[in-house]
């Protein structure tokens, strides 16, 4: 017994070690490092698509975040630095992509969604209503219904 749990406290001491990750690499500047940070925060992960760069950890994420550090490096501006990524990944990179024609999906489409789905709930529940009021039951129906509900007259309700 005393072999298990060592053997069972052995293998859950190896899996903490799958989540231990390298240390994020830092620049000698700190102000560099911090513009860096600044910058990636403004830029998607192109892996998560729902994380910044500075937020993801996925390899793509970090090749990218050292690609900025060393455009910074060469002198380059944070302007210059996303033209260099949009014109690379396309508006999909950035956090608020700019208003024009091939985003306007991005900015309106969650709203025409949203009116399509209400549109079309709206148009079912008024086809159900319809249906419901356009159903007329024969004599033999409500005599039926009648003698199922215990009732002497199909009219009557409980």
């Amino acid at each position: 017994m005393k072999h298990a749990i060592t053997l069972f406290l052995c293998m859950l001491l190896g899996a903490f070690s799958v989540w231990a990750a390298e240390a994020p690499s830092v620049a000698e500047d700190p102000a560099l490092e911090k513009r860096v940070q600044a910058l990636t925060e403004e830029l998607r992960c192109l892996v998560c698509q729902n994380q910044s760069l500075a937020d993801s950890h996925a390899e793509l994420a970090i090749d990218l975040k050292n690609q900025v550090r060393e455009k910074m490096k060469q002198g380059m501006s944070n302007e210059q630095i996303v033209e260099y990524m949009v014109a690379r990944y396309g508006d999909f990179v950035l956090y608020r992509p700019p208003m024009k024609a091939t985003t306007l999906f991005l900015w309106f489409g969650p709203l025409l969604l949203l009116v399509i789905g209400i549109s079309a709930l709206f148009y079912r529940l008024s086809r159900r209503r319809t249906t419901v009021a356009a159903v007329e039951l024969s004599e033999s129906d409500r005599a039926r219904a009648a003698a199922l509900l215990g009732t002497k007259d199909a009219g009557e309700t409980r």
